[in-house]
């Protein structure tokens, strides 16, 4: 029986949020959803459980995603959500354990406060916080210690955070608030324009996991969607094809091209080189949706290549960092004010 205490690494996203116990490797995984009672405040699930509930809840119940664009914005409810979280995994333990958790690189002084709170109040002893960019290229298992520079383009649920990496350090970043929920609502206001059917952000997932595509496909898929009729409000559906997907997608995946861009031009000529010799790792769920390595590399002129187990590379990363701990500064390290000093 584990009584004693086991450092943990979470990725703390928007849409999951995935455990990491050293020794054993990601043990936990579960959808960043509440479901609470309006008229108790009682929380009534979390997890998978709670996302089942999204759309489906009588007056009294509301099923929330306490985390949004990679920060906090119910601060209650995701102390309580990793409270729960963590107490599944070491409902065992005498001795509270020691936390390092992956926050965006945009992230202000005030969510760094928040999210160093609401470990605390889930359990932890000690709170560390890791850029999502160093994260995922430790999880991508890119050697990250030399002088060498190293790109990482992590394509999350709330954000998309880029990071150029040296040195066990990030030397250049930019982080938007478009990925993979924003791909979800691109694909539910496409079809309520073009369709006239309302569907839910589930349905939407699912359609952009079995036929997303950000590139041209050599062959064609189709994907049947059920919603409601804009105009009877009876149920109704259509089916997307694979240039559907394309359509809908085409915006935010250019704005994240933008951004990559954007980076690579405020980035010094030496380590653009290194990144040219290297090539542009993505990780994140948005990185499996299709063409999305290939829209990159057409646009930087670098080869792109995403990364083994892309979605869980972050919480592999905060997993790698574990070892960091003695040398890493507790509560906030000020990952705002850094980002101030590299500008």
């Amino acid at each position: 029986m584990a009584i004693f205490s086991k450092d943990l690494g979470i990725d703390l996203g928007s849409s999951n949020i995935l455990i990491y116990q050293a020794g054993k490797g990601v043990i936990l995984r579960e959808p960043a959803v509440v479901a609470l009672d309006k008229n108790s405040g009682k929380v009534l699930q979390v997890g998978a459980a709670a996302r089942n509930m999204l759309g489906r809840t009588p007056g009294n119940v509301a099923a929330i995603h306490p985390i949004r664009d990679g920060v906090i914005t119910d601060f209650e409810m995701t102390s309580k959500l990793l409270t729960e979280l963590v107490r599944r995994v070491v409902k065992n333990s005498i001795i509270k354990p020691r936390m390092i958790v992956s926050v965006p690189s945009s992230i202000t002084e005030v969510e760094e406060r928040a999210v160093i709170q609401a470990a605390t109040e889930a359990g932890a002893r000690r709170v560390y916080l890791i850029e999502e960019p160093l994260a995922a290229g430790l999880g991508a298992n890119l050697d990250v210690s030399t002088p060498k520079g190293r790109m990482v383009v992590d394509i999350g649920g709330g954000t998309t955070d880029i990071g150029i990496l040296s040195m066990n350090a990030v030397a250049n970043s930019a982080s938007i608030k478009v990925a993979g929920v924003a791909f979800d609502e691109a694909i539910m206001k496409y079809v309520r324009k073009k369709y006239g059917l309302v569907i839910g952000r589930n349905t939407a997932e699912e359609a952009k996991h079995s036929i997303g595509c950000v590139y041209d496909r050599p062959d064609r898929l189709e994907y049947r969607v059920k919603g409601r009729n804009v105009k009877n409000g009876l149920a109704g559906e259509v089916v997307l094809s694979g240039e559907d997907m394309l359509e809908a997608l085409r915006r935010p995946a250019r704005q994240i091209v933008e951004r990559v861009l954007d980076v690579l031009e405020t980035s010094t000529p030496e380590l653009v080189s290194d990144i040219a010799e290297n090539g542009i790792v993505l990780t994140g769920g948005g990185s499996r949706i299709y063409g999305m390595d290939r829209l990159l590399q057409e646009w930087t002129q670098m080869n792109c290549m995403v990364a083994d187990d892309a979605d869980s590379c972050v919480a592999f990363g905060c997993g790698r960092s574990i070892a960091w701990m003695n040398h890493m500064q507790e509560n906030t390290i000020n990952i705002a004010r850094r980002r101030l000093l590299r500008e």
